[in-house]
């Protein structure tokens, strides 16, 4: 019945085209004439599908699904792990602990897969989706920074040097008014110092550093168009070392010969300088031990620095001193080491004339008082003030040369005469120890050697035989902080002294 009625269909079809114009029935026939090529013709991408079947999905394979923004990596899952997942609870948790097991590393952290709660796709942890360029970003590298020296010349001033490395006056201006401290030293560079200059790849001057001294510099840098000033300070490493020594012809030489500086002997001389006469009280044989500070900067070694303790050893009677945290010195038992005075102001040969009454003068050739101490000593030697006080005068006469007078308190004023130079100025105020001139023959003077006068309220008195008072002794407060520092310091002079004894025993 059905078959009839198509066939009738068909028919009515047929009939009513053969009834159409001409002209209508030759776009009809090619309209059907298309539409059977684009049937059953194939396509370009159709049959590009068709070559690359091998890249279809597969049945019973697991893919991961892309998540804006993430890089996710690719799970295969064998069918039977599909239908253990599909199962009962139990079964699944067993699926997940094998797939966990199975899983790559995270890629940017090197961590196992954590639990499937935290997964952003099944069984893939979100942390594994993370890149290592995600987890790690680049740091961002400082602009490369291009480093000249430049040494000071004779009539240099910073403008000139920055002007050679061709730097205009307008970044000189900058420089000499950056923000911070200290740019005004910039102004006061000397002969042979280094400069060193910092340039970035534009060739403009973005660091310039000055070193100050073999602990300090100072340091401009260009930030945000401005520069900036600052002084930085390296750390000083102290190391202590010892130095000992037996006179035999003199206290200077022998202390040179064990390795000290001319400072540090100034200053050993000062430490016992109040309690042995360094003229006429050493002996051959007395000997000495040092425990000091030695100083460095990057492991570079740059000098000397405190004593820390030292022995005296002078005619078999032994004197001891300890350095404390307040900078003074003390007897191991806490006592002064200082008195308001030192008995002579200068590392001497010996002494060539005492305080006498009378005296024949080697110059004018005549007898008259003399009213100090003369003291031998080479031409520079330094010559110190004998106690704090202030500088009355410092001037240059045909009878005294240059000399300086110190007055000091209580009544005390101290001469010192025939400087070579001298090296403070009226006015100025004076510690115990500091230098004040140097040995020399200016004026009525047969020889290089200082003439010291001692007054005590406008009477001449000996300098090496008036009495001087003691100084303080060592604060309450610290005898048991100075009590356990002045034992370590002695058990380290007994070590010195202990290497110096092995010593003559391996010479004999």
């Amino acid at each position: 019945m059905n078959n009839r009625r198509s066939s009738n269909h068909l028919n009515n079809i047929k009939n009513l085209y053969l009834q159409l114009p001409k002209k209508h029935k030759v776009i009809i026939s090619s309209f059907s004439i298309i539409l059977m090529l684009i049937l059953f013709i194939p396509s370009e991408k159709a049959t590009a599908s068709k070559q690359n079947s091998t890249g279809a999905l597969q049945v019973g394979k697991r893919y991961q699904v892309n998540v804006p923004g993430q890089e996710l990596e690719l799970v295969n899952t064998t069918p039977a792990d599909i239908n253990r997942e599909n199962t009962a609870a139990k079964t699944e948790e067993v699926t997940v602990a094998k797939e966990q097991a199975t899983q790559p590393r995270n890629t940017a952290t090197g961590s196992a897969p954590l639990d499937p709660a935290g997964s952003v796709g099944p069984f893939l942890p979100r942390e594994q989706t993370l890149t290592a360029k995600q987890a790690a970003p680049e740091e961002v590298q400082a602009p490369k920074v291009s480093w000249q020296t430049a040494k000071v010349r004779n009539g240099d001033s910073l403008a000139k040097i920055l002007k050679r490395a061709g730097y205009g006056a307008s970044v000189t201006h900058k420089v000499i008014n950056a923000k911070g401290e200290n740019t005004k030293l910039l102004k006061k560079i000397k002969v042979g110092d280094n400069l060193r200059l910092g340039s970035d790849h534009n060739g403009d001057l973005v660091a310039l550093e000055y070193p100050l001294s073999k602990t300090k510099t100072l340091e401009v840098a260009l930030k945000d168009g401005v520069y900036h000033s600052n002084t930085e300070i390296k750390e000083v490493e102290i190391r202590e070392a010892t130095a000992n020594g037996i006179i035999s012809s003199s206290f200077w030489h022998a202390a040179a010969n064990a390795g000290m500086n001319d400072g540090q002997i100034i200053n050993l001389a000062n430490i016992f300088g109040w309690d042995i006469d360094f003229a006429l009280d050493i002996r051959d044989g007395d000997s000495f031990h040092v425990v000091y500070e030695k100083q460095y900067v990057d492991g570079d070694y740059i000098g000397t620095g405190n004593i820390l303790a030292a022995e005296f050893i002078n005619q078999d009677e032994v004197f001891q001193a300890i350095r404390f945290k307040d900078g003074e010195y003390y007897s191991p038992d806490g006592n002064s080491m200082r008195k308001a005075f030192l008995r002579a102001p200068v590392n001497f040969k010996y002494i060539s004339s005492n305080f006498k009454r009378k005296r024949f003068h080697p110059v004018q050739k005549r007898w008259k008082a003399h009213r100090g101490t003369d003291y031998a000593a080479k031409r520079g030697t330094p010559v110190v003030a004998s106690g704090d006080g202030k500088v009355v005068k410092a001037s240059y006469d045909k009878f005294n040369g240059h000399h300086v007078f110190l007055q000091h308190g209580n009544g005390i004023e101290t001469k010192y005469i025939h400087f070579s130079k001298r090296a403070v100025k009226k006015g100025q105020r004076v510690k115990q120890g500091q230098v004040i001139g140097y040995v020399g023959s200016t004026g009525l003077a047969a020889g290089p050697h200082l003439h010291y006068e001692f007054l005590l309220n406008g009477v001449h008195r000996n300098p090496r035989t008036v009495k001087l008072p003691d100084a303080q002794p060592i604060a309450k407060k610290f005898k048991q902080e100075f009590a356990q520092l002045s034992k370590k310091r002695l058990a380290e002079l007994d070590g010195s002294r202990q290497a110096l004894l092995a010593m003559q025993a391996t010479e004999k």
